[in-house]
C-alpha cells in the first residue's frame, strides 16, 4: 500500500515545520511535501521541530517556490494527497504594501483553493484573529464569535479576509450546482506561541519576547498598564486542531467552514509576563516590569483584547483546546531558558 502524502505549503516557517514534524511522526510515517519560498523560513526550523516532535530526521520533498508559483491541478493530480494545509503567508502585520501583502497572501491562494475544490482534496489553510479588527465584542470583553468578522483594521487582516471569501464562493458556487459541498476549513489563528518561533523576529510571540529580556538581564516591557488581553494559544494546540480540521483527530468527518482557532481564554499581558517570570525561575523584584506609552502607528490597528469563542470548532470539528495558556507559558520560558535562545 502506497504511503498517505500529505502537503504543506510554508512549511519551513513556525506553524508548518510543526505541522510536518506532526505528520512525520504519525504511523504509518507519510509522505510529506513541503512548498516554501524561504522568504522567512528556514530548513532550520524543520530539523529542529522534527527533533523536538520525535519525528527523526526530516525525510519529506521540499518545493523552494511561492505558492502561487504552483501548477497545483498537475501536483494533485501526481501526488493524490490525503490534505493540503496552507501555511504559506506574510504575515508581518507592520506590512503596508497593500499590493504586495494581496499578491502573496490572496492571489496565491485562489489557485490551490480552486484545485483543491475541483479535485475533491482536503484543504485547511491559516486566516486570522486579525479578521475581526475591532468588533463590538471587543469592548465588551467577550469572545468573539465567529460571525462577527469582516471589518479588519490592516492590510493583513483585510488579506486572510480576502482567502474566507474566496473560500466561501467556491463553497457557494458547488452548492448551486448541485455538487458536494468541497472539504474546505480555514481556521482563524489567534496569538500562537510555543517552541519554533525564533526565526519570526520582532512577529515573534510576547511570550517569546518578554522571556528573551529577562534571559538577558533586562526589565520585561509592555506597554502601559499591562491589561491589554490576547487569546494566547499554544502550538501544540494548533497543530492539533490543523490536523482535526483535515479529519485527522478524534472526528474523521469535519464540517467544512470556517472556524476560531485559539485558548478560549484572555490572557492579559501582566500574566504573560509573571508567567515567563515564573518559568525562568526569577521574581518580581529581580525583573520587574517596565511600562511604556503604545506608540501612535501602532495604537491605530492595535487589538487590545481578543478572545475566540470555541463553540463552533468544539461541534463542527470535534476539537477543544488542552493548553491553559498560562501553565503553557511558564513552560516556554522554561524551555527557552534551558536552549538560551528561542
Amino acid at each position: 500500500m502506497a504511503r498517505p502524502c500529505f502537503i504543506v505549503t510554508g512549511g519551513a516557517g513556525f506553524v508548518g515545520a510543526n505541522l510536518v514534524a506532526a505528520l512525520l511522526a504519525r504511523s504509518p510515517r507519510p509522505h510529506v511535501i513541503v512548498v516554501d519560498n524561504f522568504r522567512t523560513g528556514t530548513f532550520r526550523n524543520l530539523v529542529e521541530a522534527c527533533g523536538r516532535r520525535g519525528a527523526g530526521a526530516f525525510t519529506g520533498d521540499v518545493l523552494a517556490q511561492s505558492t502561487g508559483a504552483v501548477d497545483w491541478e498537475a501536483v494533485l493530480e501526481l501526488q493524490r494527497p490525503r490534505a493540503v494545509f496552507h501555511e504559506a503567508a506574510i504575515t508581518d502585520t507592520t506590512v503596508h504594501d497593500e499590493g504586495e501583502m494581496i499578491r502573496e497572501n490572496v492571489d496565491g491562494f485562489t489557485p490551490l483553493l480552486a484545485a483543491c475544490a475541483g479535485g475533491d482534496v482536503p484543504l485547511v489553510y491559516a486566516s486570522s484573529a486579525a479578521t475581526y479588527g475591532t468588533p463590538p465584542q471587543a469592548g465588551r470583553r467577550e469572545a468573539f464569535p465567529v460571525e462577527g468578522a469582516g471589518r479588519p483594521e490592516n492590510i493583513y487582516g483585510f488579506s486572510k479576509w480576502l482567502m474566507e471569501c474566496a473560500h466561501r464562493e467556491v463553497s457557494r458556487e458547488a452548492r448551486e450546482a448541485g455538487r458536494p459541498e468541497p472539504r474546505l476549513v480555514g481556521l482563524r489563528y489567534f496569538n500562537v506561541f510555543g517552541p519554533g518561533e525564533g526565526a519570526k523576529g520582532k512577529m515573534a510571540s510576547m511570550a517569546c519576547q518578554l522571556s528573551q529580556q529577562m534571559l538577558a538581564g533586562r526589565r520585561p516591557r509592555l506597554f502601559t498598564g499591562g491589561e491589554q488581553a490576547r487569546d494566547q494559544v499554544h502550538i501544540d494546540d494548533v497543530v492539533e486542531c490543523t490536523l482535526a480540521a483535515a479529519g485527522l483527530g478524534e472526528r474523521k468527518d469535519p464540517q467544512a467552514g470556517v472556524y476560531n482557532l485559539g485558548s478560549g481564554r484572555a490572557t492579559t499581558f501582566n500574566e504573560v509576563a509573571e508567567a515567563a517570570r515564573s518559568g525562568l525561575g526569577l521574581s518580581a523584584a529581580e525583573r520587574s516590569t517596565e511600562y511604556f506609552q503604545m506608540p501612535a502607528d501602532i495604537r491605530r490597528f492595535y487589538q487590545d483584547w481578543t478572545l475566540a469563542d470555541m463553540t463552533a470548532t468544539k461541534s463542527g470539528l470535534g476539537w477543544s483546546p488542552r493548553r491553559d495558556p498560562v501553565a503553557a507559558v511558564a513552560e516556554y520560558a522554561a524551555w527557552l531558558r534551558s536552549r538560551e535562545r528561542p
